[in-house]
């Protein structure tokens, strides 16, 4: 198995949700803490690596979310059945029947057999699901409320496909670990683990009173819609296609100059890239550019189909060329010269 691989099974086989992400810190930091100048953890829990660069007076920020969707425990009921909420955004449609891990413990997620359901197909909502961990009782049950629970998916892979849970954004974190290891920055670079993102960017959100960037790119797994059932003008990215660029979503239209230093580079190296057509949904680049005094951030993004649900699909090829990409971004002057004019 290629290395980047070997890293990309790693961090997915991990679970790590918003605000626990320990686990995810623990073993980027392991990889990288003798490869960087230096390394911190902040307040909130973001992973903080620096690198000098070999020129002064411009600050980089290379930015993935460690957290990925999951869900907490809300009540244990009177038959031993568990009551649980998402932690993100998660559709009820994709949980229903699927294997949990429950703190220790593995659950099955129940809803009303389809032969009782009445003339039509009813809609999901999480009042009415709920985790079966096979006590016959409260009193068997030793889960506390609060409790994480995690999809089990494991990874695997194809000759040119691979799945997993939590590509979103674990790709991200791979590209961004990778980039760290072995990249040799233009500019003084910071290489930022956020927390949180899958509540609302909660990390992202104290990244420019500490540190002052000039401009930041955000590595993410996006959504890819490429799916039989869905008309092509609907899909927001496609497989295979390469990485993908965004240029407005959910409270930011991305920085032109960052757009333009994303598709020179990719255009110079020969790499296929693509527009993210779909602009719902959010990235930590929006809190970038609007805290503090702010700075031009830009979302660069491996495509998977179903993130959010318990299997993601990516195409390796797609992963390779975003990391290529990544890694010369960060050792060249495109962006200095895009942002400084």
């Amino acid at each position: 198995m290629n290395e980047y691989f070997k890293l990309l099974e790693d961090l997915t086989n991990l679970n790590g949700g918003s605000a626990d992400e320990d686990k995810v810190r623990d073993y980027i930091k392991e990889k990288i803490e003798s490869k960087v100048d230096r390394i911190y953890i902040d307040n909130i829990g973001n992973l903080i690596a620096f690198k000098k660069g070999r020129k002064s007076g411009f600050k980089l920020g290379i930015l993935s979310h460690m957290d990925e969707v999951s869900f907490m425990v809300t009540d244990v009921n009177e038959d031993g059945t568990l009551s649980f909420r998402p932690v993100g955004g998660i559709d009820p449609r994709v949980v229903i029947g699927k294997k949990l891990l429950v703190g220790e413990k593995i659950g099955v997620v129940g809803f009303k057999p389809i032969h009782l359901q009445k003339d039509k197909i009813e809609k999901v909502n999480y009042d009415q699901l709920k985790i079966d961990i096979g006590a016959k009782d409260k009193n068997e049950v030793k889960i506390e409320i609060g409790t994480y629970v995690y999809f089990t998916t494991k990874y695997e892979e194809t000759e040119n496909y691979a799945t997993a849970k939590a590509f979103d954004d674990r790709a991200g974190c791979a590209v961004n670990l990778i980039a760290a290891v072995e990249t040799t920055p233009m500019y003084d670079t910071y290489f930022i683990f956020t927390v949180g993102e899958e509540i609302g960017l909660m990390g992202a959100s104290v990244i420019m009173e500490q540190l002052d960037l000039d401009a930041a790119i955000i590595l993410e797994g996006t959504t890819a819609g490429d799916l039989p059932e869905l008309e092509s003008y609907k899909w927001a990215t496609h497989l295979g296609d390469g990485p993908v660029f965004t240029f407005f979503h959910s409270g930011y239209v991305i920085d032109q100059r960052m757009l333009k230093a994303f598709i020179k580079t990719a255009e110079r190296l020969n790499i296929k890239y693509q527009m993210k057509r779909r602009t719902p949904g959010g990235t930590d680049a929006r809190k970038i550019a609007t805290t503090a005094k702010g700075a031009p951030a830009g979302v660069i993004s491996v495509p998977c189909r179903y993130i959010h649900s318990p299997v993601s699909v990516m195409n390796k090829e797609d992963f390779l060329n975003t990391i290529k990409l990544a890694k010369v971004l960060i050792s060249g002057e495109e962006i200095f010269k895009e942002i400084k004019g």
